[in-house]
C-alpha cells in the first residue's frame, strides 16, 4: 500500500467516524422528539431552536460530571469495559460499504468479521457487569451473555440464507447480486429470513422490547448501574452505533443496498436520478425510526419469554428459511 492510499484510508476513517458520532448524537435527539410526540409531549425544546443543541448540552454534562468509581470494583476491567464496547462498534463501521466506490476495508469475509466483532463487543458488557461489584450490574452482564448467545444463532442462520443465495461473504457482492436478480432485493424470496433477522437485531443491540440487560425497572440500569459521566456516555454511543450497523446490514443484505430494483425504476423513471448514497441512507433511517417506534410501542418481555422466542420460534424459522433458500438455489 502506497503513501497516497494510506492517506486516503485515514481520511475515509476520519470522515466515517466523524459522521457516525454526529449521527449517534442526533439519533438520541430524534428518539427523544419522536417518542415525545408519540406520548403527546414535545421532547427537548429548551436548548437552542427546537432543542437542536440538546445533544451538545448532554455531551458537556457527561464530560463535566464527576467520574465516580465504586470502592469494590475491579478497576482495570471496570475502566476498559466501555472502550471495548465502543471500539468494536467503530471497527465494524470500517467494514460497511457505503457506496460502490467508498469502502474503507473491502474484505472477502466482511459479514463474518462484522459478526465476530459484534460478538466480541458483548465481552465489554459482561466485564462491566462483573467488574462493577454490584449485584444489579452482574445480573445485567449475565443476562446480556445469555441473550447474545441465544439470538446470535438465528441471526447467523437467517443471514446464512443470503450468503447461500449470493455465494459470497462480501457485502458488495451481496448488493450486486440482488440488483441483478429479478426481484432486485432479497426481501421477497427471503421474507422469513428478513423478519427473523430484524427481530434478532433488536436483541443484539439490547433495544426494547429486548433490553433485559438494562431493565431499569428491575436492575436500576443493569450493567451500567455503577457507571457515570463519560464512561456511561461511551456505552450509549456504542449502543447507537450498533443500531446503525444493524440497519446498514439489513439494508445491504435484504433491500438492495444503494440500488433500487429495476422493475421499480422502470415504473418510476425519475428514481434513477437519486444518488446511491441517499438511497442507502433512506433505507437505514427507516430502520432507525423502526428501532425508536418499537421502543415507544412494545413493553419489555420477561427473560423466560425472551429465551422462548429465540429457541422455540426464531431458530426453527431461520432453519426453515435456510432450507427454502437451498431449494430455491437448486431450482435456479
Amino acid at each position: 500500500m502506497g503513501l497516497n492510499e494510506i492517506i486516503l484510508t485515514i481520511l475515509k476513517c476520519v470522515l466515517v467516524l466523524g459522521l457516525s458520532l454526529f449521527h449517534a448524537a442526533y439519533t438520541v435527539y430524534a428518539e427523544r422528539k419522536i417518542i415525545g410526540r408519540m406520548q403527546a409531549r414535545l421532547g427537548p425544546t429548551a436548548v437552542g431552536p427546537y432543542g437542536l443543541l440538546q445533544p451538545i448540552a448532554d455531551l458537556i454534562k457527561l464530560i463535566s460530571k464527576e467520574d465516580i468509581i465504586p470502592y469494590n470494583t475491579i478497576r482495570p476491567l471496570f475502566d476498559i469495559a466501555p472502550f471495548l464496547v465502543l471500539s468494536f462498534a467503530i471497527t465494524n463501521l470500517s467494514l460497511i460499504p457505503f457506496h460502490p466506490a467508498f469502502i474503507i476495508a473491502d474484505v472477502n469475509v466482511g459479514v463474518l468479521m462484522i459478526f465476530a466483532f459484534a460478538g466480541l463487543g458483548v465481552y465489554g458488557i459482561i466485564l462491566a457487569g462483573y467488574a462493577s461489584g454490584s449485584k444489579y450490574s452482574l445480573l445485567g452482564g449475565i443476562r446480556s451473555a445469555a441473550q447474545v448467545l441465544s439470538y446470535e444463532i438465528p441471526l447467523t442462520l437467517s443471514l446464512a440464507g443470503v450468503i447461500l443465495y449470493t455465494e459470497s461473504f462480501r457485502l458488495k457482492d451481496i448488493v450486486e447480486v440482488q440488483l441483478n436478480s429479478p426481484f432486485g432485493m432479497n426481501l421477497f424470496p427471503q421474507l422469513l429470513g428478513f423478519v427473523v433477522f430484524l427481530i434478532c437485531a433488536f436483541a443484539e443491540t439490547n433495544r426494547a422490547p429486548f433490553d433485559l440487560p438494562e431493565a431499569e425497572s428491575e436492575l436500576v440500569a443493569g450493567y451500567m448501574t455503577e457507571y457515570s459521566g463519560i464512561r456511561m456516555g461511551l456505552f450509549f454511543l456504542g449502543e447507537y452505533l450498533s443500531m446503525y450497523i444493524m440497519s446498514f446490514l439489513i439494508a445491504l443484505c435484504y433491500l438492495g443496498g444503494w440500488g433500487l430494483p429495476k422493475w421499480l425504476v422502470t415504473l418510476l423513471p425519475p428514481l434513477k436520478y437519486i444518488p446511491p448514497l441517499l438511497i442507502l441512507l433512506i433505507k437505514v433511517y427507516f430502520f432507525i425510526f423502526l428501532f425508536i417506534w418499537v421502543r415507544a410501542t412494545f413493553p419489555r418481555y420477561r427473560f423466560d419469554q425472551l429465551m422462548r422466542i429465540s429457541w422455540k420460534i426464531l431458530i426453527p424459522l431461520s432453519l426453515i428459511n435456510l432450507i427454502l433458500v437451498a431449494f430455491l438455489k437448486r431450482g435456479i
